[in-house]
């Protein structure tokens, strides 16, 4: 229909379009647009010149700080504290009880599901409604959670999202964003897992046991900290400059001359079709150029790797780092690069069938006992009294941390040349590691009016006692257009008899001794008893077993005079933070009557 009648044939033309209205009538002095060389908004300068960049305000604020400030600008009576930490488990010493117990509700706006997990963890253990949203482009979501009357956030999980095979990733690349995938897990490997692993063999009192636990990767850690703390620890930025040079030579000359080396351009498969066709592009070796250009993102690709890595190691190992062009040029003038040798018998595979293969055989006994080979690699580790006081900063990947997304940016680029990918500039890249979909103001409005509809139903504006009923979820796609309002699912329950009665507890229930104060093990033992009519079997607290009926009845008879908070601290070898106020506990318990084993939540202590 459309080839007979033309009628959806794309017009053959192009729109030009001009806003010279936005510039100043006079040509601006040369001294008012001249790019300062460091910052980020020099183009913008360049256009329409520095004074008026100076007003455009709230430029390296905090987005926090700035909403606060502009919310205070439209309401002066409302209170607002501004935090700059990130919420997460490392910073409960900020956020943690007495931050919680003073809120009555969380409205989120969050960038990513796992954030969104914590936050409504917190909601479900504190017992405080949630109301969480989100944008993607045009379309829409918002989740009103109620304690004990809607699901919480994290009780349903959309599909995990496709992945990209692993033998993609690593030999066989051909679109940007597998290029980037491999440059962000680069990154996380190189300058944070690394770090990670030799804090924790700096920390360790005994760091061999600790590996045992881990059998299929104990020999590449071992391996790992050798080398980041033995064969290429740096003491000065001129070493960190070196190693980024040698990375450049083995990621993108190297490894892609041992590629062509197993699988030669002319290879053809066992049905004679040839082996770099379809999605499979022929890799190229990259030579080094300090001053190339690629002309797609027009970066100076090699440079910027350099500089990148070079100053992101010195960062890890505390070392000052420099942009110096010049510094960087007269160390990499004396750089010895060994050549080239290709390695027989090295098997890379070309396919995830061959990939899921080789990672079960590597599992397998190899020549040497993989125990002995990690002994013999712990054994040559610098004694840890020589290494007092040193720790690594281990570096996590933040794609609104300029050096960082150049590093990835370059990284990627340089992989992309390799496979004659196009590339993309630092700007670009950052939207599609991150996955960022630019927000739409209208979304943004439309998802902000329904969850101010759930939040005046939670403050009471209703003036009712709301029912599951009163409450609405809603989806919409302003692209199509659609919008639905639905009820929330109730929380799943779980069936326990208790002090006789049947009790159907959810997530949002937990057995809560909150006047009791810290008591010792004997007296929760007895109050359980009491109380419910259960015998303790088993308590434990994280992955710390403090009580079980099978265990030595000298320890148990010693812990049953303890404190629950000394039980725990002295169980943990974890001292508890000052303005903990709560122990959560898990539970194994049988009726005293019937003897029956009572599936219960987390029992809940408040010790201060």
């Amino acid at each position: 229909l459309k080839a007979c009648s033309g009628k959806f044939t794309p017009i053959k033309g192009f729109l030009y379009i001009d806003a010279d209205e936005c510039l100043p009538e006079d040509l601006l002095p040369a001294d008012e647009v001249a790019p300062s060389g460091t910052s980020r908004y020099d183009s913008q300068i360049a256009v329409f010149g520095r004074s008026i960049q100076s007003k455009i305000l709230d430029i390296n604020e905090f987005k926090s700080t700035t909403a606060a400030r502009a919310a205070q600008t439209m309401n002066p009576q409302m209170k607002v504290a501004a935090y700059q930490d990130k919420v997460a488990p490392d910073t409960e010493h900020i956020f943690g009880d007495n931050f919680y117990d003073k809120l009555s509700g969380v409205c989120t706006a969050l960038d990513n599901v796992e954030a969104r997990l914590y936050v409504d963890q917190r909601c479900l253990f504190y017992r405080l409604p949630m109301l969480e949203s989100g944008t993607l482009g045009t379309k829409g979501n918002t989740q009103v959670v109620v304690p004990h009357v809607t699901e919480n956030y994290g009780a349903t999980r959309d599909p995990p999202e496709k992945r990209i095979p692993v033998c993609t990733l690593k030999n066989f690349p051909n679109q940007i964003q597998h290029t980037l995938q491999w440059a962000r897990d680069y990154f996380e490997g190189e300058f944070r897992q690394g770090a990670e692993d030799v804090n924790s063999y700096l920390a360790s009192s005994d760091f061999a046991a600790e590996l045992a636990s881990q059998q299929a990767t104990k020999l590449d850690t071992a391996k790992i900290i050798r080398r980041v703390l033995v064969d290429e620890r740096p003491t000065t930025f001129e070493d960190c400059i070196i190693w980024a040079r040698l990375k450049f030579e083995d990621l993108f000359a190297n490894q892609i001359k041992q590629l062509l080396h197993n699988f030669p351009e002319d290879q053809v498969t066992s049905s004679g079709t040839k082996f770099w066709s379809g999605s499979k592009r022929c890799p190229k070796a990259l030579v080094f150029d300090l001053d190339a250009k690629c002309e797609d993102a027009e970066m100076r690709n090699c440079f910027d790797f350099i500089v990148a890595a070079a100053n992101l190691r010195a960062s890890m190992f505390g070392i000052t780092g420099s942009t110096d062009e010049a510094t960087f040029r007269e160390t990499l003038k004396n750089v010895i690069v060994p050549d080239f040798t290709p390695q027989e018998g090295v098997k890379i595979a070309a396919n995830d069938a061959e990939a899921k293969e080789q990672a079960e055989s590597s599992s397998a006994p190899a020549e040497m006992d993989v125990d002995t080979e990690v002994g013999q690699i712990l054994e040559s580790l610098p004694a840890k009294a020589e290494l007092a006081g040193f720790k690594l900063t281990p570096i996590e990947f933040d794609k609104d941390i300029d050096d960082h997304m150049l590093f990835v940016t370059a990284c990627s680029n340089l992989r992309a040349m390799n496979y004659s990918i196009p590339t993309e500039d630092t700007h670009r890249s950052r939207a599609i590691a991150g996955r960022i979909i630019p927000a739409i103001a209208t979304t943004t409005a439309l998802v902000t009016g329904l969850i101010c509809l759930e939040l005046y139903k939670i403050v009471g504006s209703a003036r009712r006692d709301l029912k599951l009923e009163d409450l609405k979820n809603g989806f919409c796609n302003l692209a199509i257009p659609f919008m639905t309002l639905s009820e929330p699912q109730p929380p799943a329950t779980t069936k326990a008899i208790l002090k006789g009665k049947e009790w159907n507890w959810s997530a949002w229930d937990s057995l809560d001794i909150m006047d009791k104060g810290d008591l010792t093990l004997q007296e929760l033992l007895d109050f359980f008893e009491s109380e419910y009519k259960l015998e303790i079997s088993m308590l434990s607290y994280g992955v710390s077993i403090l009580y079980s009926f099978f265990a030595n009845p000298k320890k148990v008879a010693e812990r049953k005079k303890m404190k629950m908070s000394e039980l725990v601290e002295s169980i943990s070898k974890k001292e508890l933070p000052s303005d903990q106020l709560f122990l959560v506990l898990e539970v194994i318990a049988t009726d005293m009557e019937s003897d029956e084993e009572v599936e219960l939540p987390y029992l809940k202590l408040r010790i201060r």
